[in-house]
C-alpha cells in the first residue's frame, strides 16, 4: 500500500482550525524551523523610523495635494485669459492625477502574505511540540509513517466504516491519534538517531564505543516498538480490507437476486429450464454464504480493533 506523503502531521487536541492553519502552511513552518521570524509585526512601535507603507501614503497624498494645487492654480490663469500657461499646468496635474490612479496595488498583497506569515508563525510557536513535519522524519521513519497512513486511509475510505459495521465513531478519534502518536515517537527517533549517527561518524574511543552500543540498541529497539504500532493497523486495515470485500460481493448478489424472477421468466420463454435452475438456485445459498463472511469479517475486524487499543 502506498500512504499519502506525511507532510503535516498535527496532534488531535489541537482546535481543528488551527490544524488546518499548519497542515496548509508547510512551506512557512519549515522556515520557522529553520529560524526564520517575520519582519511584519501587527503592533509597530510609536517612535522610529517611519514605515515604508506610510511613506508611500505620504508620497501619495503629497501628489494628490499637488495636483489639486495646480488644477487650482490652473484655473485662475484660465480666467486671467492666459491659456497657454493654463494648458501646461492643467497637463500636468491631469498626468499626476493618472500617475497616482495607475500606481501597482500591491501593498494589499504583501500585507496580507506578511498577515498570514505572522499567524502561522504565533501558531507555530503557540504549538510547538504537537505538530510533525515530514522533513523531521529520516528516511526508515518516513516509510513507516507512509505504512501507517495508507492503513488508516484504508480503513477511514472503507464502505464497511461508512455503513457503520465498524466503529466509526471510535475509528474516527482513535485512528488519528495513532498517527500522531506514531508520528511523534518517529520524529523523536529521527533526531536522536541522527544525533547519535554524528557522534560516532567522528571516530569514538573505546571508552565511548562501550556507551554507544547500549544506545544504539535502544534506538533499534524503538524503532520495533514503532513497527509494531504500525503492523497493527496493517492488520487492522487487512481485516477491514476483508470485510470490505464480503461487502461488496454481498451487494453484487443482492443486485443479481433482486432480477432473478426476471432471469427465470427468460429462461422459461427460451426453454432452457433445464440448464438455468440450479445455477439460480445458487444465488440464494451464496448470498447466505456472503451475509456470514462479512459477519465474520466485522467480528475480526473489532477484535484486531480491540488489540490495537491494548
Amino acid at each position: 500500500m502506498a500512504g499519502r506523503p506525511a507532510k503535516v502531521i498535527v496532534d488531535p487536541a489541537v482546535p481543528d482550525d488551527v490544524a488546518g492553519l499548519l497542515r496548509d502552511n508547510r512551506k512557512i513552518l519549515l522556515r520557522v524551523h529553520a529560524g526564520w521570524e517575520p519582519a511584519h509585526k501587527r503592533h509597530l512601535p510609536v517612535a522610529g523610523p517611519m514605515s515604508s507603507r506610510t511613506f508611500r501614503l505620504v508620497i501619495t497624498l503629497a501628489a494628490v495635494v499637488t495636483a489639486l494645487g495646480a488644477a487650482v492654480y490652473g484655473l485662475v490663469l484660465f480666467v486671467a485669459e492666459r491659456y497657454t500657461p493654463f494648458a501646461v499646468i492643467m497637463t500636468g496635474a491631469a498626468l499626476l492625477f493618472v500617475s497616482v490612479l495607475l500606481r501597482p496595488r500591491t501593498d494589499a498583497e504583501a500585507e496580507r502574505r506578511r498577515a498570514r506569515e505572522h499567524e502561522v508563525y504565533e501558531a507555530a510557536r503557540r504549538h510547538e511540540g504537537r505538530y510533525v513535519l515530514r522533513e523531521r522524519l529520516d528516511d526508515p521513519a518516513r516509510a513507516l509513517m507512509s505504512r501507517a497512513q495508507a492503513a488508516i486511509d484504508q480503513v477511514m475510505a472503507s464502505h464497511v466504516n461508512a455503513e457503520g459495521l465498524l466503529d466509526d465513531v471510535r475509528n474516527g478519534v482513535m485512528l488519528p491519534a495513532q498517527e500522531w502518536e506514531i508520528a511523534r515517537l518517529l520524529a523523536k527517533l529521527s533526531e536522536l538517531r541522527a544525533e547519535h549517527q554524528e557522534v560516532v561518524s567522528e571516530g569514538v574511543t573505546p571508552e565511548v564505543a562501550a556507551v554507544a552500543e547500549p544506545l544504539a540498541h535502544a534506538l533499534d529497539s524503538s524503532q520495533r516498538a514503532v513497527l509494531a504500532r504500525v503492523e497493527a493497523l496493517e492488520r487492522y486495515a487487512g481485516h477491514v480490507a476483508d470485510a470490505e470485500r464480503a461487502y461488496r460481493a454481498r451487494h453484487q448478489i443482492e443486485r443479481l437476486s433482486s432480477k432473478l424472477h426476471q432471469y427465470e421468466e427468460l429462461v422459461a420463454e427460451s426453454g432452457a429450464d433445464g440448464f438455468a435452475v440450479p445455477e439460480l438456485d445458487r444465488l440464494t445459498d451464496e448470498a447466505g454464504r456472503l451475509e456470514q463472511a462479512l459477519r465474520d469479517s466485522v467480528s475480526s475486524a473489532h477484535e484486531a480493533f480491540r488489540h490495537l487499543n491494548d
